[in-house]
Parts: structure tokens; sequence; C-alpha cells
């Protein structure tokens, strides 16, 4: 499903919203409500997203895709969302690491099981339109990760899906772990993962969960970032969908993420400090 074409009225303050965000995220401030009105459609959340990146000072380096709720699909003509990775909340981790990661103190924070694509080719930026047999040509890996998940809104999933593009789609980062041999032979339904708050099980799941799997988000993302201009360059790492639910964790607190068979990624949330 791709963006919708039409957005709201003339005159939504696109840049005031973005902005706002950013400054949030660059001061680790907590925002009490969402910084202006609030999107009624995803064209114009996206719209604050482009503008928000084109603030940041950092590479976009990948993309995560989330999963519309059912109850709004059809209002927003989508299943899917997406939002930026950023080059300086990439870590690349290995078996018994832990690894920390900044946390906005008031806002939204949470785990979530990931299978991470890594993209083999440029996408060709022209082309608007993909199947799922060609999303499937783009991938060159698959790894285990895990997403922490993070906005200085508290409120961001409740306030919808709307809310959450316009927030870099919720994200604060990637965590890449070891890759899953000979993937694509493998039945979605072997591919299973669960998720740990405080040595607690508190998720179970796979690559399953999201409808049409991994290669459905890489599909949606090809025809959402093209269509935006930002078309999927060879080495970038995708997200493809929080394959064990969305799980809060608070600064001060540990987490982690199990795949059956590749081995688990392990975090330790801290809060956040103002950018320098």
């Amino acid at each position: 499903m791709s963006v919708p074409a039409a957005g709201m009225a003339e005159g939504f303050p696109t840049d005031d919203v973005a902005a706002r965000f950013v400054r949030a995220r660059r001061s680790a401030t907590a925002l009490p409500d969402f910084p202006g009105p609030l999107p009624s459609d995803l064209a114009t959340s996206y719209r604050v997203q482009d503008a928000a990146i084109g603030l940041w000072d950092d590479e976009v380096v990948g993309w995560k895709v989330g999963r519309v709720p059912p109850e709004h699909e059809q209002r927003l003509n989508s299943n899917r969302i997406c939002g930026p990775v950023f080059g300086r909340a990439v870590w690349h981790v290995k078996r018994g690491d832990l690894t920390p990661f900044p946390v906005f103190v008031g806002g939204f924070a949470a785990v979530e099981a990931e299978y991470v694509a890594r993209i083999a080719v440029d996408a060709p930026a022209d082309k608007l339109t993909w199947t799922a047999e060609e999303a499937a040509e783009l991938i060159g890996a698959m790894h285990i990760g895990m997403e922490p998940a993070g906005s200085p809104l508290a409120s961001i999933n409740i306030l919808g899906p709307t809310a959450v593009v316009a927030d870099f789609g919720n994200n604060a980062g990637l965590m890449i772990g070891a890759e899953i041999a000979d993937w694509k032979s493998r039945r979605i339904e072997e591919l299973r993962c669960e998720t740990q708050i405080e040595g607690q099980v508190v998720g179970q799941g796979g690559a399953f969960v999201l409808p049409g799997g991994p290669i459905e988000s890489i599909r949606f993302l090809a025809e959402n970032t093209a269509r935006r201009g930002r078309p999927l360059k060879a080495g970038m790492y995708v997200c493809t969908g929080a394959a064990a639910g969305i799980h809060d964790i608070v600064a001060g607190q540990t987490g982690a993420v199990r795949f059956d068979g590749f081995g688990e990624i392990a975090c330790a949330a801290y809060p956040a400090e103002p950018a320098t």
C-alpha cells in the first residue's frame, strides 16, 4: 500500500511541527502534547517527517517499518508506516554485548525484536511500484536485530500512526546482530523470537507476525521512499517490523530479544542527555 496522494488543507504548520520535534529530541526534553495540530492523514505526517530529516544533522542509513493497527488501516489506506534510522544511532553488536541506549525521560521508550534486512543494491529512483518478488531481490542478507523505539512524546502510540510517522516513526536507533544464514530457504513460521524486560518474557512471536512478513515490509518501503525522492540504497538496514510486540522500557532497566537458533541482543536503557 502506498502513501496517500492527498494531504490536509494548505496551511498545516509542517515546518513548525518538525522543528519542535527536532528541538525536543536534541534537548532530550519530553513533550507534554503533540507539538501542533495532529495530522489527519499520512501524507501530511510524511511531509513533517521529511522536514525533520532535513533539520537533523545526521545521515539516513536505514529505515524502520511498523504496522498500522488494523482499526486504522482503512482510514489511512495503509497497513504499514516507516521512519528513518540515522547513522549515529546504529550499533553493530556481538554475542555477549550489553548495549546501552538513551531514552527520553518522561517520553516514550520501548524494545522491539526485529528481523533486519540489509539492502544489497540501489533501488531505481524512478521505480514507484514493486512486487513482492522484486522486493525480495533487494535483500542481500537478513539479521537479528532490536529497535529501541523512542520519542519525546509519551502519548505517541496512543495518538496513533499519524503522530508516529511525524516523529521519525517513533525510532531511536537500531541494534544489528548476527546474520540469519539461508533465511530465504526457511519457512517463515520457523523464524521465531521473544522479548524480555528485566529478565521476564513479555512478548513472543516471529517473522510471520506482520502480514506478508519482512518481504512485504521491504516492498512497502521501496514504494514509500521512492515516492518521497528517497529511494533505497545499497548498504541500508531496514527493521521490518516488531516481531514480538512493542514493550515499554525506562531508564535503569535492561531488555533483551532472543531469536530461536540465531542468538540474542541485550540492552540497557539510560537517561538521554542534551546533544552537544
